[in-house]
């Protein structure tokens, strides 16, 4: 009989293999051939699945943000406010060699979002889908008298957002194998904080 193909495994192995021709090679050189080699397939099993190596990036970027999201699901269960918050926020900082790499699959994706809108879109997406939740657990942490700053302020969440994004592009950037940035350390400076900024209503 012949093999039944399991069409989702078979994406998420290529994406794998994607993940570490970059994490060890930068975008660049994550060629379509490079990544089938890497996956065990043949060179023409790609294009069912990604036509282009745009195609398989956007996947990449969608797989990363997902996994992310059910580890934050997870750390965050039975939490509220500023505990939350901070699960929150260490699950998408990249504190080891795992979400290093993970941070090494989004920064290209950024790159090529610049000039394309459908990228674009699929970043913004994602980006508001945090704010929500991040909005989410300060409301709470003043609900609670953890944090005094005006937290429906869109800003505020925003200057969080914008931290936890630079920490993945400072650690994308830095030598390989190198996961220390301090990035713990800023996260619990920054949440001391919101507990000391007097409420401006």
């Amino acid at each position: 009989m012949p093999k039944i193909v399991d069409h989702d495994e078979r994406r998420l192995e290529l994406v794998d293999a994607t993940w570490r021709i970059i994490a060890r090679q930068g975008l660049e050189s994550a060629t379509m051939r490079e990544i089938a080699t890497e996956a065990g397939f043949a060179n023409g099993a790609l294009k069912p699945y990604f036509p282009t190596k745009d195609t398989l990036l956007e996947f990449a970027f969608s797989h990363v943000f997902n996994r992310t999201n059910l580890r934050i699901a997870e750390v965050t269960a039975g939490r509220t406010g500023l505990d939350a918050l901070r699960a929150f926020c260490l699950e998408v900082l990249p504190l080891d060699e795992e979400r290093v790499n993970e941070a090494r699959i989004v920064v290209p994706f950024w790159q090529r979002a610049i000039n394309d809108p459908r990228k674009a879109v699929i970043h913004q997406q994602s980006m508001n889908e945090w704010l929500v939740a991040i909005r989410r657990f300060l409301s709470e942490a003043r609900d609670s008298g953890d944090v005094r700053a005006a937290v429906d302020d869109p800003i505020l969440a925003g200057q969080l957002l914008n931290m936890l994004l630079g920490a993945q592009i400072e650690a994308a950037l830095a030598p390989d194998g190198q996961t220390d940035f301090g990035h713990a350390a800023q996260l619990e400076g920054y949440l001391s904080l919101l507990g000391k900024i007097p409420d401006r209503k």
